[in-house]
């Protein structure tokens, strides 16, 4: 095993050996769903847990996965998704919320508009006579680690014929100042020897200097550029992003001129015959929809990948990762892949 789980909060506690595992136990994990012998095999590993879905913020993909990772190992969930429907509105601290929930459920999902909320559940959790894991599903404008780790599984297979992740060139465009996904998942990149990344943004949503000085430190290549047009041809993989409109303040993202920062069918021609393109979704003019039926659009299969690879972290907090190694080598017949 490349090392344990509790807490997942951010993408700093991430080496190479425990990216592999995790992707490796991705796709062990999806094979064994694919026959019904193995769904219920998986079903039984842990019938005994809870977990509190923690979701004040709103949230369709990174829940929904969540929610189905559960219910595919046999864990049973609570959940909570309007603030208006917990104790909060009677005045109960975020911190006693975190506590209460802590005494029903072996594992807690957050996701909050406020940066920094899942490292303070952590260290309450570090703290009392029975804590719980954290998993950090989204916090404010800050981290989304698990996004992260599925888009590192996604460009893994993806590569898987060319190398891996290794020596590509790496493009992120858009609300690059303001978008978490792309924030977290220049967090992974120092674990993969000789990438490139590309920004395409406008100045005012620039990736933030930060992450730059982040990257500086790791000696990590980067370039960045307004011209879409320019750097299409020397990608390996453009991960796009949507105008994170919930942040704005005075209608910032109104100031966007998307015609230049969006792909449709024409922009495509540019790209690589092998290059993929990928977003975190939800999706707004960045991407025409006539770019879905692109064999290089990899945007809704990354979105699946998203279930599996949750499934896979939860399978390591509950240390059960060589039970599904063992299953993987008992060849359990496989049946047609998993929607």
């Amino acid at each position: 095993m490349a090392g344990h789980l509790y807490h997942v909060l951010d993408t700093r506690g991430f080496d190479r050996p425990l990216l592999d595992e995790l992707c490796e136990l991705t796709t062990r994990l999806r094979g064994i769903a694919k026959s019904p012998e193995g769904a219920r095999e998986l079903q039984n590993l842990l019938p005994q847990a809870r977990a509190m879905l923690y979701f004040p913020q709103p949230s369709t993909r990174t829940f929904l996965s969540f929610n189905n990772a559960c219910h595919v190992l046999g864990i049973r969930t609570s959940e909570i998704r309007d603030p208006a429907t917990s104790s909060e509105v009677k005045g109960e601290s975020f911190d006693d919320s975190i506590r209460t929930f802590s005494s029903y459920v072996d594992v807690i999902v957050m996701r909050t508009p406020e940066a920094g909320f899942a490292a303070r559940a952590a260290a309450l959790m570090d703290r009392i006579a029975r804590p719980v894991p954290i998993i950090n599903a989204g916090s404010g404008k800050d981290q989304h680690p698990t996004q992260a780790l599925l888009d590192i599984y996604t460009l893994a297979r993806s590569f898987a014929l060319r190398g891996g992740i290794d020596g590509k060139v790496i493009g992120m465009m858009g609300d690059l100042k303001r978008g978490r996904t792309v924030r977290s998942l220049c967090g992974l990149i120092k674990n993969y020897r000789d990438v490139e990344l590309v920004f395409i943004a406008p100045k005012q949503f620039a990736m933030e200097g930060d992450i730059k000085l982040q990257l500086d430190a790791q000696g990590i290549r980067y370039r960045e550029t307004s011209r879409l047009a320019d750097a299409l041809p020397g990608l390996d993989a453009l991960y796009v992003t949507r105008m994170q409109t919930e942040w704005d303040t005075a209608g910032e993202s109104r100031a966007m001129d998307y015609g230049q920062f969006s792909l449709n069918s024409a922009t495509m021609k540019r790209l690589k015959p092998d290059a993929i393109v990928m977003h975190p979704l939800p999706r707004g003019p960045e991407i025409d929809t006539a770019v879905d039926e692109d064999p290089r659009a990899m945007y809704w299969r990354q979105e699946r990948n998203g279930m599996w690879m949750r499934a896979a972290i939860l399978l390591k907090i509950f240390r059960l990762e060589d039970r599904i190694f063992s299953l993987a080598a008992e060849g359990l017949p496989e049946g047609p892949d998993p929607p």
